[in-house]
């Protein structure tokens, strides 16, 4: 394997041999099921507390409950994989599919490397989570607040030096997670697979050799779109801020996208905005403060949408038990995520609510996770899960799709819906983010498969980093960087070792299902027009795939609702249809020379 030292080519290639497993299938499975159940529970409450309490003692807890559920999770993936499923349903046979795949992190057998496997994720979360950055000696900023400045600053030397900041808090990661890349491996090798990448990739109801295949084509089909966007942007970007700042023909510094990992540059549309047609004429952030929202009727508001498409509202232990503002008192991981505590009701999220559009956003997808958790909660637990984890994250997407001016109308935050010519910078404000993700979104894994099976070594962790970051992107560091610094460990999802395909995968998804909805809900119209909000015949047709949880492969689950098995990108790009011919015209009309 080109870039593997040795070692890793001999450990890649003794790949472990599955011995047959004399033990009765199904009874297998039932007290599997039942154990995984329990364990899941004590890891997740575990993990909670930690979370939301960083302490030496809850990161000893959290550790100690993370290893004993990987361990468990391992030994059942290992005994799967050797028992003879001829026998079985097909029911049972895909509960031993899941069994095998249920793990992210597997441990090695070795109860020594096990723990020390567990407490590398620990460390490396607290390092995550207990970041800070200091401006000055009394004035040390949490990721959610360097992140505001940002989204808001024009400075390009303060976004550099906050950018630079919080690049800081990385550092210590490198070691740690070398070694656990090292100790993962070998857990993956043990289940049969030759390195974490492709466990990971085999978890798509397709051969996992296919799956990277799936991802090329779906960028290849939206790859344009991206690519007229970062033309447009690059142009404007350079108008405002100079040669100097912002060459005209390089990648994009990406201090100055509004994001601190650039990875949605909504926060910039000031800079960009169409000058010749006219925009929104409102800020969402505006509207929220001007009626009064606040971090929980911000929660409301979007508990309110998904009571309108007919689900249950949220249980009020959601409400005893979530957290919604930074603490001031401890450490927390800032981090917005969805909960599901027992497997049944005792759903929360957990987010450090700030009160701008951009986080009213945000609360929509965090309860499509909750909404999606409590609908397959009646499916075993082996099959209490999304048809791929791309929809989990899809559905939240689909909801903020419909957050336009339709709904803001609707709800009376905007007396009427501006004109069709404010279209184009609608769209435009959406793309920055939805279209801006879609290579960010591709390349986390890209590199981190790299890195698993040795293509990527620890000696140059930082430049493959950048380099696919220019490849996919177009994007560059604001200011040199080295192999002393560790920039995937800025990006929470590296040291929380949390796969990201899923994220590319919803960002196509989502339109699939937005199309198909406004379609039930008798929308006629330019589809980015579009709100299923109020909606029980969408809601209706969306709580039916939802229920099905893990119990089908996702294709069957993508047609219960689009009537199509594959995944496409024509959605997406029919929704930004009139923005794609906008911009192309903004970038032959300026002389832009586009790529990078």
């Amino acid at each position: 394997m080109p870039g593997c030292a040795p070692a890793e080519q001999t450990a890649h290639a003794a790949v472990a041999e599955i011995q047959p497993l004399a033990i009765d299938p199904k009874r297998f499975i039932e007290n599997a099921e039942k154990d995984m159940e329990h364990s899941s529970e004590i890891a997740g409450r575990a993990k909670w507390i930690y979370a939301n309490f960083i302490t030496e003692d809850t990161a000893a807890l959290v550790s100690e409950a993370g290893r004993i559920y990987t361990e468990k999770a391992v030994r059942y993936a290992s005994d799967a994989a050797a028992l003879d499923n001829s026998k079985l349903s097909t029911v049972e046979q895909r509960k031993l599919e899941m069994l095998k795949r249920a793990i992210t992190l597997p441990s090695p057998a070795d109860p020594s490397k096990s723990q020390r496997l567990a407490n590398l994720g620990t460390e490396l979360n607290g390092l995550y989570g207990k970041g800070r950055f200091c401006l000055s000696q009394d004035n040390c900023l949490s990721q959610p607040q360097l992140s505001s400045i940002m989204a808001n600053s024009r400075d390009p030397e303060q976004l550099k030096q906050v950018w630079q900041g919080w690049r800081e808090i990385a550092k210590p990661m490198r070691a740690l997670f070398t070694e656990q890349v090292q100790l993962a491996n070998e857990g993956a090798l043990a289940l049969g697979y030759n390195d974490v990448g492709e466990l990971w990739r085999s978890k798509y109801d397709m051969p996992a050799q296919q799956f990277p295949q799936q991802l090329d084509a779906l960028w290849e089909e939206v790859k344009p779109l991206y690519e007229s966007l970062h033309c447009y942007v690059r142009g404007e970007l350079n108008q405002n801020y100079g040669d100097n700042v912002v060459p005209p023909r390089s990648p994009i510094p990406a201090h100055l996208l509004g994001n601190m990992w650039a990875q949605q540059w909504g926060a910039i549309y000031p800079i960009v905005a169409p000058k010749e047609t006219p925009g929104a004429d409102y800020d969402l952030t505006e509207l929220l403060n001007a009626n009064g929202y606040d971090e929980i009727t911000m929660v409301q508001q979007a508990e309110r949408f998904f009571t309108s498409m007919g689900f249950e509202p949220l249980p009020q232990t959601f409400w005893q038990r979530s957290l919604f503002v930074e603490p001031q008192d401890r450490h927390v991981v800032c981090h917005a995520s969805a909960w599901d505590l027992d497997n049944k009701d005792d759903i929360r999220i957990k987010m450090c609510i700030r009160k701008n559009g951009e986080d009213f956003n945000v609360i929509h997808h965090e309860l499509g996770h909750n909404i999606y958790q409590r609908a397959y909660k009646d499916q075993p637990f082996l099959f209490k899960g999304s048809a791929n984890d791309g929809f989990h994250e899809a559905i939240g997407d689909v909801i903020s799709l419909s957050l336009g001016p339709n709904y803001l109308k609707q709800i009376g935050l905007i007396d009427k819906q501006p004109s069709a010519e404010a279209d184009i910078g609608l769209l435009l404000r959406q793309a920055l983010d939805k279209v801006a993700f879609l290579p960010f979104g591709l390349m986390i894994d890209q590199w981190r498969w790299q890195v698993f099976s040795g293509e990527i070594t620890p000696e140059n962790y930082n430049q493959s980093w950048w380099q696919l970051r220019q490849h996919y992107q177009g994007v560059m560091a604001p200011v040199a960087r080295t192999e002393a610094d560790f920039d995937p460990g800025a990006k929470y999802h590296i040291p929380a070792s949390v796969p990201y395909s899923r994220y590319f995968l919803a960002h196509i998804l989502q339109f699939q299902f937005f199309q198909a909805l406004c379609k039930e809900a008798g929308y006629e119209g330019p589809i980015h027009r579009c709100s299923i909000y109020n909606s029980k015949k969408a809601g209706a047709k969306l709580n039916n795939m939802l229920e099905m949880g893990l119990s089908e492969p996702w294709p069957k689950a993508l047609a219960s609702i689009t009537g199509n098995e594959q995944m496409s990108g024509q959605a997406l790009l029919n929704y930004f249809a009139p923005l794609q011919q906008w911009l192309d015209l903004q970038n032959e009309a300026a002389d832009r020379q586009c790529g990078w």
